[in-house]
């Protein structure tokens, strides 16, 4: 039977709450120099004006030209710099979630987007382990384009804060990861994870029929067939693109249906088994322990009670 592709990249941004913080846009001019520490986000710098030396941990330095935008991933700390090597260094604080002048002498001006992504557990689980370090989109090119109007976008939203404004920031949050998570590279550059795995034409069919179906009892013989691979060469290639063999996948993604449906929907958790292809409540319960480190009920309260927080 042949299936309909499937769009794998929407499939997971339904799943994941996302929310993207805007550090917020500086002007400055002069020799200047920013360092924040702990940065164990997804984080996002744009340079609209001028240019920027960055450095960070695990990482050549990057000369930042307009345009351009670096995306960090799980850096311990980053330093960001301009103005050439001549007079004494200003260090600066940027702003936060706001626009600001920090010229002093009427010098041309270095003007930098700030940002960083917070994902929940889904996210950090799939998306995070599968991006590179760091990664530098060059103004010239689509991507880099595709990045720098998300980062605006979100800058106006923040700084405006208009009815509904909590609304489109998480819209527009959603639009700056899909920027990232689709930012083009051939598979075998990725390193093993989601994004490589979806990015891999001939695991493809087979990654979405565990998607269109997942209760059903896929074994590894199945979906081989479904790749037209045989299950020597389909179980190899799976694990070296998803970093994973293929049962441990299907397992993972029906966590990940369940987390979500957990965190929005009031579904009794037998009901929840039943739909994930668990021969019972107390299957499905310890298998979401040994995944997720909670109980359903546990993970269930533990949601709500963030949402709760953020709202109040």
């Amino acid at each position: 039977m042949e299936r309909v592709p499937s769009d794998h990249l929407s499939e997971f941004l339904d799943l994941v709450d996302v929310r993207a913080t805007l550090s917020g846009m500086m002007r400055v001019d002069g020799c200047w120099r920013v360092r924040t520490e702990n940065c164990d986000r997804l984080k996002f710098l744009g340079v609209a004006q001028g240019r920027a030396l960055l450095r960070t941990d695990a990482a050549p330095a990057l000369d930042l030209a307009q345009g351009d935008v670096a995306v960090l991933n799980g850096r311990a700390w980053l330093e960001l710099s301009g103005g050439g090597q001549a007079g004494s260094v200003r260090e600066v604080v940027p702003p936060v979630g706001y626009v600001e002048d920090l010229t002093t002498d009427g010098s041309p001006a270095d003007v930098v987007i700030g940002g960083h992504v917070d994902l929940d557990e889904t996210g950090q689980a799939v998306l995070a382990g599968a991006l590179p370090p760091v990664m530098h989109l060059r103004g010239a090119l689509s991507p880099a384009q595709g990045v720098q109007r998300s980062l605006r976008l979100l800058l106006e939203e923040t700084a405006t804060g208009g009815p509904g404004s909590p609304f489109a920031v998480r819209q527009y949050s959603r639009l700056l990861l899909l920027e990232v998570a689709r930012l083009p590279a051939p598979p075998e550059d990725r390193p093993p994870g989601w994004l490589r795995l979806i990015s891999d034409e001939r695991l493809r069919p087979a990654v979405a029929a565990i998607h269109a179906d997942p209760r059903a009892g896929w074994s590894v013989t199945d979906l081989a067939g479904v790749a037209h691979m045989s299950r020597t060469s389909f179980t190899e290639r799976f694990r070296t693109a998803a970093g994973l063999p293929p049962r441990a996948y299907i397992t993972r993604w029906r966590m990940m249906l369940a987390r979500r449906s957990l965190g929005t929907l009031d579904v009794p958790v037998g009901v929840l088994a039943d739909q994930l292809g668990y021969g019972s409540e107390s299957a499905f319960s310890n298998a979401f322990k040994r995944e997720v480190g909670v109980s359903p009920q546990r993970y269930r309260l533990r949601r709500r009670r963030r949402t709760l927080a953020q709202e109040a």
